[in-house]
């Protein structure tokens, strides 16, 4: 029944009679139907075929390599490495205002840094020392240290003391800010300004003291 009622509606519609006008460009051609003023533009198959021609193609990665690049073209890190060399940096820290906080925050790193580093290395040095035949022990230090001139002495005593106390009284300043206090902007300069301070007047006791 449906097949029927089908081929009938076939028969029964007429078929659409299109006509083609060409515009003034010769690669589209306008198809207008009669029963409607909206036309469709649509291309020509041979402007079709030229675009295929034009297509743009990528380069693949195992294509052959200038020998302006002067590396081996099997070595492809090497030729990555030269790209990046080309690339701009980001600015580091050349290009920010020198600041207490963070200037006494990347102190309190290095100073930590060279306290932990060194302890380690004078405690491997020590236990090593008797089979090496060094004589590291405090009494040999000791007199070791005292035939060194004033100055001398001085200034090492001092090199030693200062990371010690800046680490010291900054650390303190850290304990103060874990009970949520000194936390406004003012009171952080203020009192990294007083680290500095005690730091340089006690290093300076600590060098000259018994010198």
């Amino acid at each position: 029944m449906n097949v029927q009622r089908f081929t009938q509606l076939s028969v029964r519609r007429k078929p659409q009679q299109r006509s083609y006008t060409r515009l003034n460009n010769p690669h589209y051609l306008v198809l207008q139907k009669p029963t409607s003023l909206t036309s469709i533009r649509y291309p020509a198959p041979a402007v079709i075929t030229h675009c295929k021609s034009l297509t743009q193609s990528r380069p693949a990665a195992t294509e052959s390599i200038p020998p302006s690049y002067k590396v081996p073209l099997h070595d492809g890190n090497a030729i990555l490495n030269r790209q990046r060399l080309n690339r701009p940096v980001s600015p580091h820290l050349s290009i920010y205002q020198p600041q207490i906080p963070w200037t006494l925050s990347a102190l309190n790193r290095i100073t930590g840094s060279v306290l932990s580093g060194g302890f380690y290395v004078f405690g491997f040095a020590y236990l090593v020392a008797p089979l090496l035949g060094w004589h590291i022990e405090s009494a040999a230090l000791a007199e070791s240290f005292a035939e060194l001139p004033t100055l001398v002495k001085g200034g090492l005593k001092f090199l030693v003391a200062l990371p010690f106390t800046f680490h010291s009284f900054n650390g303190v300043r850290h304990l103060v800010w874990d009970s949520g206090r000194e936390f406004a902007n003012k009171s952080v300069v203020r009192t990294g300004w007083v680290v500095v301070g005690l730091t340089m007047v006690s290093s300076l006791g600590l060098a000259v003291y018994g010198t």
